[in-house]
């Protein structure tokens, strides 16, 4: 008989641990060139890095705006060391949870000085693939990862999460880049998916209104198949659409630029004028808000790390107004430090999957993973250069330079009005390093010979 009940009990404790619920916590974070020197020692800015991990404790972390790192010792085009993911793991994340996280492959086909690079709980998470990428001043690319399910042994079966990292195009006068930024990503997506799947949509996205054509496409498309959610709004409802949350004070809970006062204090990296805008969202696909396929959106948990809603044109750290509680007093002074942005977070609930059934796969195989156009160049003829470009630079203002012996010989910046530009060049025969670049990035660097 005391075998028996123990057995039983033994067997009650399984079904409870099978069935426990797990959580997972996703952060974005723009971190401002962090690895490019720009702020500071890198070492300095591990350290900073460090204590906000260590307070946030994030299963899912997207660090936007990162110097981009380089991919080989030799690369010309990153500004971050070669290896620097490894040792943001080394001496920030597993420096205060030790042996805990990994990184996704990064890429850099745009020529780049910054990227997204996502970090996550490879105990909890394991990396699948890159679904696809786009290349249009930084890199887009959909992460696919898959949730270490303690049943799977049993089940064969496990639940996946996408992710998308972004970083879109700043500035009032650049809305229409956003918007295409966004648009092709969108259509990536269709491409791929029959409907959206567990999807985060992540980052930096200097979106100003509700308004914004891009922030229409995400949230109110035609087709509802592809709707995301952007949680203060829908389903928390503490936000009601339309909004304009420019300036505005009422949105001051929400506001994720600026950390600092001053765009030379700490350092004149980054911008300043405390606390006036929310550019960093975290959008959510429909099966994470309704929970269909073993994870589900916490309700209420979206929040900005270290504003207290009192931060309106005021650092984070000014206790001149209003002392800053809302963290520890070395997590605000740390995030005042790492960027002029706060990190944005929330939670995730996922249900164990025992039974080994999920809704069908959304996911449509098969698809090419890398989509980039190409800039071509006509050799100069007759004083003139033509240069053919691809159809997401319209909007962009570009430079083209000719350079011979380091020196610039010739340099023209010209906002894209049409694919083909020709622009004309009174220069010595002889040659040159032809160099055409974005706003952050190389698109073009080759040498060419002028007759």
């Amino acid at each position: 008989m005391k075998r028996l009940i123990l057995a039983v009990l033994l067997s009650a404790s399984c079904l409870v641990s099978l069935a426990q619920k797990d959580t997972l916590r996703v952060m974005g974070y723009n971190v401002l060139y962090y690895g490019s020197g720009c702020q500071g020692p890198n070492s300095l800015y591990h350290s900073y890095l460090k204590t906000i991990v260590g307070y946030t404790n994030p299963d899912i972390l997207s660090l936007e705006k990162m110097g981009s790192i380089k991919l080989t010792p030799d690369d010309k085009y990153g500004a971050a060391p070669y290896g620097f993911a490894d040792s943001i793991l080394l001496y920030a994340l597993d420096s205060a949870f030790p042996c805990r996280y990994g990184h996704c492959p990064f890429t850099n086909e745009s020529r780049t000085n910054n990227m997204s690079v996502i970090f996550y709980d490879k105990r909890k998470l394991g990396f699948v693939s890159i679904v696809y990428s786009y290349a249009n001043i930084t890199d887009f690319n959909l992460y696919k990862l898959y949730y270490k399910d303690r049943n799977l042994a049993k089940t064969h079966d496990t639940t996946f999460l996408y992710i998308m990292p972004n970083h879109d195009m700043s500035g009032d006068e650049f809305e229409s880049v956003r918007g295409l930024q966004i648009g092709e990503v969108v259509k990536r997506m269709k491409a791929h998916f029959s409907h959206l799947p567990n999807m985060i949509n992540i980052g930096d996205f200097n979106v100003r209104t509700s308004r914004e054509p891009f922030y229409q496409e995400l949230t109110d498309p035609d087709d509802t198949n592809f709707k995301f959610f952007d949680p203060p709004f829908l389903p928390d409802q503490k936000l009601k659409y339309p909004a304009n949350w420019d300036h505005d004070s009422q949105y001051a809970a929400y506001f994720t630029t600026s950390t600092r006062e001053s765009s030379f204090v700490p350092n004149p990296c980054g911008t300043g004028g405390g606390g006036k805008n929310w550019y960093d969202h975290i959008f959510l696909s429909g099966w994470i808000v309704n929970g269909a396929n073993y994870i589900k959106y916490v309700p209420h948990s979206y929040r900005t790390i270290g504003n207290d809603g009192q931060r309106l044109k005021v650092a984070i750290n000014n206790s001149n107004v209003h002392v800053n509680t809302s963290a520890p007093a070395d997590v605000i002074e740390a995030l005042y430090q790492m960027s002029n942005k706060y990190p944005v977070m929330l939670d995730m609930e996922v249900s164990p999957n025992i039974n080994g059934v999920s809704p069908p796969d959304p996911e449509i195989a098969g698809k090419p993973v890398a989509n980039k156009e190409s800039v071509f160049v006509d050799p100069v003829s007759d004083g003139i250069l033509s240069v053919h470009l691809p159809a997401d630079v319209i909007g962009q203002q570009i430079t083209i330079s000719f350079l011979k012996d380091g020196d610039t010989k010739l340099k023209k910046t010209l906002l894209i009005k049409d694919r083909n530009v020709q622009i004309k060049c009174k220069l010595s025969p002889g040659a040159y390093f032809l160099q055409i670049t974005g706003h952050h990035n190389v698109m073009f660097d080759e040498q060419m010979l002028v007759k």
